[in-house]
């Protein structure tokens, strides 16, 4: 396994481990803290996650900063996603009307819903309370 393996290998585990989250490079190389790896690194390895489609590039509305969720997940692909605008924290929608929702929207504007790319931004509850 070569290097740069070894380094993608640390930062699919991580991002497993944060998959309900959205990260910044430097949150993500911070996470990998014991693995040592360089922010230039953690940007390649993002960059060809996501061109292998396990990885969604975003940028949150009102900023320029670029940040990564982590999609390769099969739960990740078949849901869709709530975003917290305040705290950054990815829910996966599990209701059943979820997929009513999403039949609603073929049938009526024949639109064929990517879900685990759609995500709905909103405020989350723990933030609502604080």
């Amino acid at each position: 396994m070569g290097y740069s393996t070894k380094q993608r290998k640390g930062l699919i585990e991580t991002l497993e481990c944060h998959r309900d989250e959205t990260l910044s490079a430097d949150q993500i190389a911070d996470l990998m803290g014991k693995d040592k790896i360089s922010r230039s690194a953690v940007y390649r390895n993002l960059s060809a996650l996501e061109e292998q489609g396990c990885v969604k590039r975003i940028t949150l509305p009102g900023t320029k900063r670029i940040f990564f969720r982590y999609i390769g997940s099969e739960e990740c692909r078949s849901h869709l996603h709530l975003e917290c605008f305040k705290c950054g924290k990815t829910y996966h929608m599990n209701v059943p009307s979820t997929n009513a929702l999403i039949e609603n929207v073929m049938q009526q504007s024949k639109f064929d819903v990517d879900s685990g790319s759609t995500v709905l931004y909103g405020v989350c509850e723990n933030c609502r309370k604080n």
